[in-house]
C-alpha cells in the first residue's frame, strides 16, 4: 500500500496528466509535448522553487502522507459508573464542572493554564507575523501560552544590532506588548530562539529589555529536519539577511544572480537557518545562563528526530530540569517546509509520543526529574487533544496546535474584513455578534475595551472555546472532573498494532481483570 502522492499535490499546486503510477507518482504514460502539469514538469521550468508548498505567505502546509497509526486508531472509553474528581452525584457531575486547569513548570514555580492547549510557534514567516495580534491576544484571554517563534529579530528589517547583538527589536517589542496588554496571570509568551538567534543574543535581549519571563530553546519541529526557511522578495532583503549572519540561496552577493533576478530568471531567495549541534555541556551551560539573567521559564522544543536523538532530548531536560519539554512529531503543519521533506521525514506523533513515554517512565523509575511535557503533531481538535493529553499521561500537561490555531484566526480575520465591507456606515457590530458567537461574553468581561478585540482573536477565542467545551463532554464521559486524572487506560486500541506499539490493551482486552471479577 502506497501512503504518499508523489509529483503531484495541491501544496505544490502540481498535477498529473492521467493516473499516475503507484510508486513514481509519474503519469503512467508520459507524453513528449506536455507543458508540464506534475512536479517534475514544474521543476523542469522553476527548479528549487517547487520543492516548497505554494503561495507562500498565504498558506500553512500539513503532511498528506496517511500513517500507518494515528490517533484515529484510538478510542475514548466511556463509563456510567461513579465520577471522579467530583461528587458522584448526577445534579453535581455535569460536563460544565469538568476543571481544564493545568501547569507546566518544576515544583514550586508553576505556572497555570485555563486550557491544556497550546499554540505552534508562530516566527519569522509573514502568515505568522500578520496573524500574531489576533493570535497573541486571544491566547492571553483564554489563559494559554503563546510562542513566538524564531527568527523574529533577525527578520525584523527595523531591528538595531551593536556587535553583532540586537538592541532594538520593534518587531519583537509588539509581540510582547500585543500578549502582555491582554495577560491576566494564566499561561505566558515563549520567545523562541535557534542557531541565528542565540548568536545575535535575541534571548537576552528578550529577558533583559523587555522583561520575557520564559525562553524556548529550539532543536528542531515535526515538519523538517533542517532549519527554518522562508523566502525574500527583492535583492535588498537578500542582502540585508545575509549581512546579519542568515544562509541565502542564491547569493545576492553574486553579480550573475544579482543581474539574473533583475531579469526576472526569478523572484525570491531563500534564507535558511543552520542546524544546530546539539551537546549535553554545552546545553546545561546555555540554560544555567539564561536563568543567571533572568528566565523565569525555560522550554525545550525539539522535532520528529530518531528515537536516540528523542532519548537526548529527554535526559538533558531533566539534568537542566527545565520547565516544559515539547516534542513535535511528524505530520503536523507549518508556514514553510520542503513538501518532500514534510511527508517523508521524521517519527508520526502517534509513534514518537509513545516512545516519549517510555523514556520519561525509564527515568522516572531512577527517582530522575521529570519535566513538564507537550505534544505536537497535527493535532486540532478536542478528541486529538485527549487522546494526546492520555497516551502518554501523566507526563503530558499541555498539547500544541500549531496549522488549526492559525487557521482559526484567519478566519476570524477574512470574516471581519467581510463584515467591515458589507457595512462600511453602519451595522458593522450587529452583524459582528449574528457572525462570532461568545461576542457578548467578551462585550460583558471586557466592557469598552472589547473594541480592541480584533475579530482574528474572536475567531481564535471561539475556536479554544469549542475546543474546551468538548473536551470537557469527553472527560465527562469517561468520569473523570479533573485533567490530571486522565490516564492511559482511558484508552482503547483499535487494532493490535496499535496496541503494539503503544501498549494501551486492544479493545477486545481492555478491563479484561475487572470483566472476570464481575462474571466470576
Amino acid at each position: 500500500m502506497s501512503f504518499s502522492k508523489p509529483n503531484a499535490s495541491a501544496a505544490t499546486r502540481t498535477r498529473t496528466r492521467v493516473t499516475p503510477a503507484p510508486i513514481s507518482g509519474m503519469c503512467v504514460t508520459c507524453l513528449d509535448g506536455c507543458l508540464g502539469l506534475c512536479e517534475i514538469g514544474q521543476s523542469a521550468l522553476r527548479g528549487r522553487e517547487v520543492i516548497y508548498p505554494q503561495p507562500f505567505g498565504k498558506v500553512t502546509a500539513g503532511s498528506e502522507k496517511d500513517y500507518p497509526i494515528d490517533f484515529s486508531h484510538f478510542n475514548i472509553q466511556g463509563s456510567c459508573v461513579g465520577a471522579r474528581g467530583i461528587e458522584a452525584d448526577s445534579d453535581k457531575a455535569i460536563f460544565p464542572a469538568v476543571d481544564l486547569t493545568t501547569a507546566i513548570g518544576a515544583k514550586g514555580r508553576e505556572r497555570k493554564m485555563r486550557v491544556p492547549f497550546m499554540t505552534g510557534a508562530l516566527g519569522s514567516t509573514e502568515i505568522a507575523r500578520i496573524n500574531w495580534e489576533g493570535a497573541a491576544i486571544a491566547t492571553a484571554i483564554s489563559g494559554s501560552i503563546i510562542v513566538c517563534g524564531e527568527n523574529v529579530c533577525g527578520m525584523d528589517s527595523q531591528a538595531e544590532f551593536k556587535n553583532g547583538k540586537v538592541v532594538n527589536s520593534p518587531e519583537l517589542a509588539r509581540r510582547v506588548k500585543a500578549f502582555r496588554d491582554w495577560y491576566d496571570g494564566y499561561g505566558m509568551m515563549l520567545v523562541q530562539a535557534n542557531v541565528e538567534d542565540t548568536r545575535l543574543g535575541v534571548h537576552e535581549y528578550a529577558i533583559e529589555k523587555l522583561g520575557v519571563e520564559g525562553v524556548e530553546i529550539k532543536w528542531g519541529q515535526g515538519a523538517k529536519d533542517i532549519g527554518g526557511e522562508v523566502k525574500l522578495p527583492s535583492l535588498e532583503r537578500a542582502a540585508l539577511l545575509k549581512s546579519r549572519g542568515y544562509v541565502v540561496f542564491p547569493d545576492p552577493e553574486d553579480p550573475v544572480i544579482q543581474e539574473s533576478f533583475k531579469a526576472k530568471g526569478f523572484d525570491e531567495f531563500e534564507r535558511h537557518s543552520r542546524l544546530g549541534m546539539v551537546e549535553e555541556e554545552s546545553f546545561l551551560k546555555r540554560v544555567e545562563t539564561l536563568r543567571k539573567i533572568g528566565a523565569k521559564y525555560i522550554s525545550l522544543k525539539t522535532g520528529a528526530y530518531r528515537p536516540a536523538d528523542l532519548a537526548r532530548a529527554v535526559k538533558f531536560a531533566s539534568e537542566a530540569k527545565i520547565d516544559l519539554l515539547t516534542v513535535d512529531g511528524a505530520g503536523g503543519g507549518t508556514g514553510m517546509s520542503p513538501w518532500p521533506m514534510m511527508n517523508e521525514w521524521g517519527i508520526p506523533t502517534v509513534y514518537i509520543e509513545c516512545l516519549l513515554y517510555n523514556y520519561l517512565s525509564r527515568l522516572e523509575k531512577k527517582g530522575a526529574f521529570i519535566p513538564s511535557c507537550a505534544i505536537a503533531g497535527g493535532i486540532a481538535i478536542e478528541d486529538h487533544v485527549f487522546k494526546g493529553i492520555a497516551l502518554a499521561a501523566p507526563y503530558i500537561k499541555t498539547v500544541c496546535i500549531g496549522r488549526a490555531t492559525l487557521a482559526a484566526a484567519m478566519v476570524g480575520k477574512a470574516n471581519g474584513e467581510k463584515l467591515h465591507k458589507d457595512h462600511p456606515n453602519n451595522g458593522y457590530d450587529e452583524a459582528l455578534a449574528q457572525a462570532f458567537v461568545n461576542v457578548g461574553k467578551l462585550k460583558e468581561q471586557f466592557g469598552k475595551d472589547f473594541s480592541r478585540i480584533p475579530p482574528s482573536a474572536i475567531g481564535m477565542y471561539n475556536y479554544y472555546d469549542r475546543l474546551a467545551t468538548g473536551l470537557r463532554q469527553l472527560m465527562a464521559g469517561e468520569r473523570k472532573f479533573k485533567l490530571n486524572l486522565i490516564d492511559r487506560t482511558d484508552l482503547m486500541a483499535l487494532t493490535r498494532e496499535a496496541a503494539e506499539i503503544s501498549g494501551i490493551a486492544y479493545v477486545m482486552d481492555a478491563d479484561k481483570a475487572e470483566v472476570d471479577k464481575i462474571l466470576g
